[in-house]
Protein backbone atom coordinates (compact mmCIF):
# COMPACT_ATOMS: atom_id res chain seq x y z
CA UNK A 1 0.00 0.00 0.00
CA UNK A 2 1.36 3.40 -0.58
CA UNK A 3 1.91 5.94 1.15
CA UNK A 4 -1.00 7.98 -0.51
CA UNK A 5 -3.40 4.73 0.49
CA UNK A 6 -2.20 4.87 4.17
CA UNK A 7 -3.11 8.58 4.51
CA UNK A 8 -6.90 7.87 2.49
CA UNK A 9 -7.30 4.89 5.06
CA UNK A 10 -6.20 6.82 7.78
CA UNK A 11 -8.58 9.69 6.77
CA UNK A 12 -11.50 7.33 5.95
CA UNK A 13 -11.24 6.26 9.53
CA UNK A 14 -10.68 9.48 11.09
CA UNK A 15 -13.70 11.01 9.29
CA UNK A 16 -16.05 8.56 11.58
CA UNK A 17 -14.06 8.56 14.71
CA UNK A 18 -15.03 10.54 17.86
CA UNK A 19 -14.00 14.07 18.12
CA UNK A 20 -10.51 13.48 20.31
CA UNK A 21 -10.89 15.48 23.77
CA UNK A 22 -8.67 16.24 26.98
CA UNK A 23 -8.38 13.12 28.87
CA UNK A 24 -8.03 10.90 25.86
CA UNK A 25 -4.43 11.53 25.75
CA UNK A 26 -3.86 10.19 28.94
CA UNK A 27 -5.63 6.44 27.29
CA UNK A 28 -3.37 7.01 24.07
CA UNK A 29 -0.24 6.94 26.50
CA UNK A 30 -1.76 4.01 28.71
CA UNK A 31 -1.85 2.10 25.37
CA UNK A 32 1.80 3.24 24.44
CA UNK A 33 0.35 5.51 21.39
CA UNK A 34 2.14 8.62 20.28
CA UNK A 35 0.50 11.41 20.53
CA UNK A 36 1.06 13.65 16.97
CA UNK A 37 0.50 17.09 17.04
CA UNK A 38 1.07 20.11 15.10
CA UNK A 39 0.45 24.08 15.29
CA UNK A 40 -2.10 25.78 12.98
CA UNK A 41 -3.28 29.32 12.99
CA UNK A 42 -6.07 28.92 10.07
CA UNK A 43 -8.58 27.36 8.60
CA UNK A 44 -7.29 25.90 5.74
CA UNK A 45 -4.37 24.33 7.79
CA UNK A 46 -5.98 23.51 10.60
CA UNK A 47 -8.33 21.64 8.10
CA UNK A 48 -5.75 19.61 6.60
CA UNK A 49 -3.98 18.65 9.69
CA UNK A 50 -7.35 17.54 10.91
CA UNK A 51 -8.59 15.36 7.17
CA UNK A 52 -4.86 13.31 8.13
CA UNK A 53 -6.02 12.61 11.41
CA UNK A 54 -4.16 14.37 14.16
CA UNK A 55 -4.42 14.02 17.54
CA UNK A 56 -4.41 17.72 18.61
CA UNK A 57 -3.79 21.25 16.74
CA UNK A 58 -1.93 23.68 19.22
CA UNK A 59 -2.90 27.04 18.31
CA UNK A 60 0.56 28.51 19.37
CA UNK A 61 1.85 31.94 20.38
CA UNK A 62 4.18 31.06 17.86
CA UNK A 63 1.90 32.96 15.65
CA UNK A 64 3.85 36.15 16.53
CA UNK A 65 6.92 34.83 14.56
CA UNK A 66 5.76 33.14 11.78
CA UNK A 67 2.55 34.43 11.19
CA UNK A 68 3.37 38.62 12.17
CA UNK A 69 7.18 38.36 11.53
CA UNK A 70 8.07 39.25 15.17
CA UNK A 71 11.10 37.92 16.52
CA UNK A 72 9.84 36.56 19.42
CA UNK A 73 6.38 35.50 21.23
CA UNK A 74 5.64 37.97 23.41
CA UNK A 75 4.10 41.04 22.09
CA UNK A 76 1.11 38.54 20.73
CA UNK A 77 -2.50 39.56 22.41
CA UNK A 78 -5.27 37.30 24.11
CA UNK A 79 -7.69 39.08 21.06
CA UNK A 80 -5.07 37.98 18.43
CA UNK A 81 -4.78 33.98 19.66
CA UNK A 82 -8.39 33.73 20.24
CA UNK A 83 -9.41 35.07 16.43
CA UNK A 84 -5.91 32.42 15.66
CA UNK A 85 -8.05 30.00 17.37
CA UNK A 86 -11.81 30.64 15.98
CA UNK A 87 -10.57 30.48 12.76
CA UNK A 88 -8.79 27.21 13.44
CA UNK A 89 -11.81 25.78 15.30
CA UNK A 90 -14.53 26.34 12.63
CA UNK A 91 -12.16 23.52 10.57
CA UNK A 92 -11.94 20.58 13.20
CA UNK A 93 -14.17 18.12 13.80
CA UNK A 94 -11.22 15.53 15.04
CA UNK A 95 -8.78 16.77 17.01
CA UNK A 96 -7.88 18.64 20.25
CA UNK A 97 -7.89 22.37 19.34
CA UNK A 98 -5.36 23.73 22.54
CA UNK A 99 -5.23 27.58 22.84
CA UNK A 100 -2.16 28.86 23.80
CA UNK A 101 -2.47 31.71 26.79
CA UNK A 102 0.19 34.64 25.76
CA UNK A 103 2.23 36.39 27.66
CA UNK A 104 0.48 38.53 30.71
CA UNK A 105 -2.53 37.05 29.94
CA UNK A 106 -2.76 34.69 33.03
CA UNK A 107 0.61 36.02 35.03
CA UNK A 108 -0.93 38.19 36.82
CA UNK A 109 -3.33 36.76 38.93
CA UNK A 110 -5.49 33.56 39.04
CA UNK A 111 -8.39 35.99 38.54
CA UNK A 112 -7.03 37.46 35.41
CA UNK A 113 -6.06 33.90 34.08
CA UNK A 114 -9.64 32.60 34.75
CA UNK A 115 -11.16 35.25 33.16
CA UNK A 116 -8.95 35.19 30.10
CA UNK A 117 -8.73 31.41 29.50
CA UNK A 118 -12.79 31.50 29.77
CA UNK A 119 -12.59 33.74 27.21
CA UNK A 120 -10.57 31.47 25.07
CA UNK A 121 -12.62 28.58 25.56
CA UNK A 122 -16.36 30.46 24.95
CA UNK A 123 -15.13 32.99 22.16
CA UNK A 124 -12.07 30.87 20.93
CA UNK A 125 -14.06 27.91 20.86
CA UNK A 126 -10.52 25.85 21.84
CA UNK A 127 -10.89 22.36 23.55
CA UNK A 128 -8.08 23.24 26.45
CA UNK A 129 -5.96 25.68 26.84
CA UNK A 130 -1.79 25.82 27.44
CA UNK A 131 -0.17 27.47 29.79
CA UNK A 132 3.80 27.82 30.21
CA UNK A 133 5.86 27.75 33.40
CA UNK A 134 6.60 25.17 36.40
CA UNK A 135 5.68 24.34 39.63
CA UNK A 136 4.97 27.70 40.37
CA UNK A 137 1.85 27.95 38.03
CA UNK A 138 0.43 24.94 39.55
CA UNK A 139 -2.14 26.68 41.83
CA UNK A 140 -3.53 28.26 37.87
CA UNK A 141 -3.52 25.21 36.51
CA UNK A 142 -5.70 23.76 39.63
CA UNK A 143 -8.04 26.43 39.61
CA UNK A 144 -8.85 26.20 35.77
CA UNK A 145 -9.05 22.69 35.87
CA UNK A 146 -11.48 23.08 38.84
CA UNK A 147 -13.83 25.11 37.01
CA UNK A 148 -14.23 22.79 33.92
CA UNK A 149 -11.07 24.50 31.88
CA UNK A 150 -8.48 21.11 30.54
CA UNK A 151 -5.11 22.38 31.07
CA UNK A 152 -1.53 21.68 28.83
CA UNK A 153 1.30 22.80 31.16
CA UNK A 154 4.21 23.72 29.57
CA UNK A 155 8.28 23.18 31.28
CA UNK A 156 11.56 23.37 29.95
CA UNK A 157 12.34 26.08 27.35
CA UNK A 158 9.38 28.49 27.97
CA UNK A 159 9.90 31.67 25.25
CA UNK A 160 7.55 33.60 27.10
CA UNK A 161 10.29 33.72 29.70
CA UNK A 162 12.96 34.16 27.07
CA UNK A 163 14.46 37.59 28.61
CA UNK A 164 14.63 35.37 31.80
CA UNK A 165 16.85 32.74 30.33
CA UNK A 166 18.72 34.50 28.25
CA UNK A 167 18.71 32.56 24.79
CA UNK A 168 17.42 29.23 23.34
CA UNK A 169 19.15 26.71 25.04
CA UNK A 170 18.62 23.17 26.55
CA UNK A 171 16.88 22.96 29.57
CA UNK A 172 17.46 20.34 32.63
CA UNK A 173 21.25 19.48 31.97
CA UNK A 174 22.62 20.32 35.63
CA UNK A 175 21.38 18.37 38.61
CA UNK A 176 19.11 21.94 40.34
CA UNK A 177 17.53 22.51 36.66
CA UNK A 178 16.66 18.98 36.55
CA UNK A 179 15.12 18.43 39.84
CA UNK A 180 13.11 21.70 39.06
CA UNK A 181 11.64 20.37 35.58
CA UNK A 182 10.88 16.97 37.65
CA UNK A 183 8.74 18.82 40.49
CA UNK A 184 6.96 21.17 38.14
CA UNK A 185 6.04 18.14 35.62
CA UNK A 186 4.57 16.50 38.93
CA UNK A 187 3.22 19.50 40.18
CA UNK A 188 1.27 20.59 37.08
CA UNK A 189 0.34 16.89 37.12
CA UNK A 190 -1.29 17.14 40.59
CA UNK A 191 -2.57 20.48 39.85
CA UNK A 192 -4.83 18.34 37.20
CA UNK A 193 -3.24 19.31 33.67
CA UNK A 194 -4.11 16.42 31.09
CA UNK A 195 -0.75 16.81 29.60
CA UNK A 196 2.74 18.71 29.85
CA UNK A 197 4.67 20.04 26.29
CA UNK A 198 8.18 19.29 27.36
CA UNK A 199 10.20 21.85 25.19
CA UNK A 200 14.12 21.29 24.83
CA UNK A 201 15.13 18.85 27.64
CA UNK A 202 17.83 16.98 27.54
CA UNK A 203 16.59 13.54 26.37
CA UNK A 204 17.12 11.14 28.90
CA UNK A 205 15.52 13.71 31.56
CA UNK A 206 12.86 13.90 29.15
CA UNK A 207 12.31 10.42 28.83
CA UNK A 208 12.46 9.69 32.76
CA UNK A 209 9.65 12.84 33.81
CA UNK A 210 7.38 11.14 31.09
CA UNK A 211 8.21 7.64 32.71
CA UNK A 212 7.21 9.24 35.98
CA UNK A 213 3.79 10.55 34.86
CA UNK A 214 0.63 9.15 34.56
CA UNK A 215 0.11 12.10 31.98
CA UNK A 216 1.79 12.23 28.44
CA UNK A 217 4.63 14.35 27.85
CA UNK A 218 4.44 16.08 24.06
CA UNK A 219 8.15 16.73 23.00
CA UNK A 220 9.55 19.49 21.29
CA UNK A 221 13.14 18.78 20.61
CA UNK A 222 13.42 16.84 23.83
CA UNK A 223 13.43 13.22 22.62
CA UNK A 224 12.38 10.30 21.50
CA UNK A 225 11.02 9.34 25.24
CA UNK A 226 8.05 11.52 25.56
CA UNK A 227 4.94 10.40 24.74
CA UNK A 228 4.11 11.93 22.18
CA UNK A 229 5.89 15.25 19.57
CA UNK A 230 4.90 18.41 18.49
CA UNK A 231 5.97 20.59 15.82
CA UNK A 232 5.36 24.39 14.29
CA UNK A 233 4.08 23.32 11.49
CA UNK A 234 6.15 26.16 9.36
CA UNK A 235 8.87 24.73 9.91
CA UNK A 236 8.07 20.79 9.39
CA UNK A 237 6.82 22.17 5.95
CA UNK A 238 9.67 24.91 5.12
CA UNK A 239 7.63 27.83 5.25
CA UNK A 240 9.37 29.32 7.94
CA UNK A 241 13.15 30.13 6.70
CA UNK A 242 14.55 32.38 9.32
CA UNK A 243 16.24 29.89 11.58
CA UNK A 244 16.32 26.10 11.55
CA UNK A 245 16.40 24.56 15.16
CA UNK A 246 18.48 21.27 15.47
CA UNK A 247 15.20 19.34 16.15
CA UNK A 248 12.98 20.49 13.04
CA UNK A 249 12.99 17.87 10.39
CA UNK A 250 11.73 19.69 7.08
CA UNK A 251 9.87 16.90 5.25
CA UNK A 252 8.83 19.91 2.23
CA UNK A 253 10.34 23.04 1.08
CA UNK A 254 7.22 24.87 0.47
CA UNK A 255 8.59 28.33 0.33
CA UNK A 256 10.95 27.34 -2.31
CA UNK A 257 7.91 25.79 -4.61
CA UNK A 258 5.84 28.71 -3.72
CA UNK A 259 8.11 30.53 -5.26
CA UNK A 260 8.50 28.68 -8.35
CA UNK A 261 4.83 28.81 -9.21
CA UNK A 262 4.30 32.08 -8.67
CA UNK A 263 7.50 32.97 -10.13
CA UNK A 264 6.36 30.86 -13.07
CA UNK A 265 2.65 32.32 -13.12
CA UNK A 266 3.94 36.10 -13.27
CA UNK A 267 6.37 35.19 -15.99
CA UNK A 268 3.27 33.80 -17.94
CA UNK A 269 1.61 37.12 -17.20
CA UNK A 270 4.81 39.40 -18.55
CA UNK A 271 4.56 37.04 -21.64
CA UNK A 272 1.12 37.22 -22.02
CA UNK A 273 0.86 33.55 -21.60
CA UNK A 274 -1.53 33.88 -18.88
CA UNK A 275 -4.18 34.04 -19.29
CA UNK A 276 -5.06 31.73 -21.88
CA UNK A 277 -7.99 30.17 -23.47
CA UNK A 278 -8.69 27.75 -21.42
CA UNK A 279 -8.77 30.46 -18.50
CA UNK A 280 -11.16 32.82 -20.40
CA UNK A 281 -14.75 33.48 -20.61
CA UNK A 282 -16.89 33.54 -24.22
Amino acid sequence: MSILDNMTAEKSKDATAKPVVARDLARMKKKGRKIAMLTAYDFFTARLLDQIGMDGILVGDSANMVFYGEKSTLSITLDQMIYHTQAVSRAVGHALVIGDMPFMSYQTSVEEALRNAGRMIKEGRAGAVKLEGGKHISPTVARLVEIGIPVMGHIGLVPQSIHQLGAFRVQGKDDPSAEYLRQSAQALQDAGAFAIVAEMISAELAADISAELTIPTIGIGSGVGCDGQILVTNDLVGLFEDFKPKFVRRYANLAQEMRRACGEWMDDVRQRQYPGEDESYK
